[in-house]
């Protein structure tokens, strides 16, 4: 799961989401800071993070991007059309194992992981053996976003240290 938040108390709401899936938590990469991609260069800086959740089993794809759908929501994500707004919190289906989804509201692998280094580096951090579903390695995906503004801010404990 992909984790992202540029309004407000960008660390706090992205702790929040993280807990308010409630799913038992298997990994959290570093916290990375990052320009806006693929929209506005003008909006606030994004705060980013990936996890590994333990879903269960009987825990489809499509169930698991209802509930974060949700957790953003309780959050105060409003979703304005299809451009790519200032968020509060947004919390994306990155991977889902190895399945491949393609509907209007899901897509898996995630369209923008290969393409993101806010998505890439984090991720990679985590699953250093990712791969897209035609089996290649995500990593070989690193050098084609270098050039875009990211810079880790704090190392892997961020997610469950109190907050001052």
């Amino acid at each position: 799961m992909g984790l992202g938040a540029n309004l407000g108390d960008r660390l706090r709401t992205l702790r929040a989401g993280l807990f308010g899936v409630g799913l038992p938590i298997l990994a959290v990469s570093s916290l990375y800071e990052s320009a806006p991609v693929e929209t506005d260069p003008l909006q606030p800086r994004y705060l980013n993070a990936v996890a590994i959740l333990d879903v269960p089993a009987e825990m489809g794809p499509e169930a698991m991007l209802s509930r974060l759908l949700q957790v953003e929501a309780v959050h105060g994500r409003v979703r304005r059309g299809a451009g790519k707004a200032p968020r509060t919190l947004d919390l994306d289906l990155l991977l889902f194992g190895t399945e491949q989804v393609d509907t209007p509201k899901l897509q898996l692998p995630h369209p923008g992981v290969a393409r993101r280094r806010f998505v890439l580096e984090p991720l990679l951090e985590v699953r250093p053996q990712a791969r897209l579903a035609d089996g290649s390695p995500l990593l070989d995906r690193l050098a084609e976003c270098r050039d875009q503004d990211v810079q880790q801010v704090e190392g892997r404990c961020w997610w469950w240290r109190i907050s001052n």
